[in-house]
């Protein structure tokens, strides 16, 4: 059986930045940090660091695009019901249509039109990253089971039990997830700190480097114990792409885990 390279992966300024981890055995992990132009450069890199690893890659992106007409994404509707308090967090997602338009301004009319919305402009600017992840799942259907869809701000609240208090953006935010981050990986000040010395903050913010590790770890231990859905039963965009969500539940907080949509 290959050995797994959980790999979390966020936005941010330079492209994409991504925590690795990589189990040695049960007791050790080795973990590395990369700042990628292109999501396909972190796909080239894995095959060559991981050649003999089987990936599993956690990404704060949309995968999957309703087109016009049919309403949200059922993921992000079970994602605002599980969030409450942070739902804000998840944004609408544009159509596939609007996506792939020429200009903000156009979008705006092809959503508009074909769901009755316009864009904000917090989605259009994530709509290259968008376009980058799903032209890449459309030409590589072998990496389909291998890119799952993840929400940071969920993935805090599971660790916790509890939604964060502060904004992520902030300085309160920020040593408040690095707290959470603590209780959950023994690596965290190591990966931060690396992080934070080896990349300019106008490369990746702060808060982009405690997303990804969240989602590196959400990888690992869904793999290992189990992994929570929203929806249950995945949607099929018309590429074939699941929409889908992922996130792992500690069994310490098991009693209270959310109502499934």
């Amino acid at each position: 059986m290959k050995k797994k390279i959980f790999a979390g992966v966020d936005g941010c300024r330079a492209g994409w930045f991504a925590v690795f981890l990589a189990e040695k055995n049960e007791k050790n992990c080795e973990w590395k940090i990369g700042i990628f132009p292109k999501f396909s450069f972190l796909i080239d890199f894995l095959k060559k660091e991981y050649e003999q690893a089987e990936p599993l890659i956690l990404i704060d992106i949309p995968i999957g695009l309703r087109p016009g007409g049919r309403g949200e994404r059922l993921s992000d509707r079970g994602a605002r019901s599980v969030l409450k308090m942070r739902k804000s967090s998840i944004f609408p997602v544009p159509c596939r249509e609007a996506i792939y338009s020429e200009s903000y301004e156009k979008a705006c009319k092809v959503n508009e039109k074909l769901t009755g919305k316009r864009i904000s402009k917090q989605a259009w600017n994530i709509v290259p990253k968008i376009r980058d992840v799903d032209s890449f799942l459309i030409q590589n259907e072998i990496y389909r089971e291998k890119v799952k869809e993840v929400g940071p701000e969920i993935c805090f609240q599971s660790f916790t039990d509890f939604p964060m208090k502060y904004s992520k953006k902030s300085p309160e935010g920020f040593l408040e997830r690095k707290e959470v981050l603590k209780s959950v990986c023994m690596f965290t000040d190591e990966i931060i700190e690396a992080a934070l010395s080896k990349y300019r903050r106008k490369e990746v913010a702060k808060d982009d480097i405690l997303d990804a590790l969240a989602a590196a770890i959400t990888a690992q231990m869904g793999h290992r114990y189990g992994f929570e859905y929203i929806p249950c039963e995945p949607e099929i965009d018309s590429e074939g792409l699941k929409i889908q969500m992922v996130y792992y539940i500690p069994e310490s907080n098991f009693r209270a885990k959310p109502k499934k949509e």
